[in-house]
């Protein structure tokens, strides 16, 4: 091999491992990932209270710190104003459980009771979740799912 095919060898190595070296670094900084998101309702019936379930599966490279989620009804004003993560500062946690790697499995469920479904807008609501990473990188997703109040 002449020595002008081996240094163009040696530097297009160099070009390659620097790329590498390059993507794996703009990986580690990529904000979570929500999945496999699902809202489940059930409406009190009579004495028995109801529910809304919501659950996603969030993958984040340095880990999940926490997973804020908050149903809100179409005809509100975070339909015309916009839903920001400053909004979803108070909202309530998920429960996160490890489902290996560098994903885990959220959910959220709070009781529904008689008078909080009559006094609730009928109509279609969404959930929003906010995903903040442990190198704190987040993600807000204002309508990750939906669900219906009759």
């Amino acid at each position: 091999m002449s020595r002008r095919i081996a240094l163009s060898v040696a530097a297009g190595v160099v070009v390659v491992a620097g790329a590498g070296v390059f993507a794996v670094a703009y990986a580690g900084d990529q904000p979570p990932a929500l999945a496999h998101n699902t809202a489940r309702y059930a409406a009190p019936d009579g004495d028995r209270s109801g529910s809304l379930t919501f659950t996603t599966d969030v993958t984040a490279s340095s880990g999940v710190k926490n997973v804020k989620v908050l149903a809100w009804p179409e005809q509100s004003s975070f339909a015309k104003e916009g839903l920001t993560a400053k909004d979803m500062a108070a909202a309530e946690s998920a429960v996160c459980k490890s489902t290996g790697g560098e994903t885990v499995r959220c959910t959220y469920t709070v009781k529904v009771t008689g008078s909080d479904a009559e006094s609730s807008p009928h109509g279609v609501w969404h959930v929003a979740v906010l995903a903040t990473a442990e190198d704190g990188e987040t993600t807000l997703d204002t309508k990750a799912a939906d669900f219906t109040v009759a």
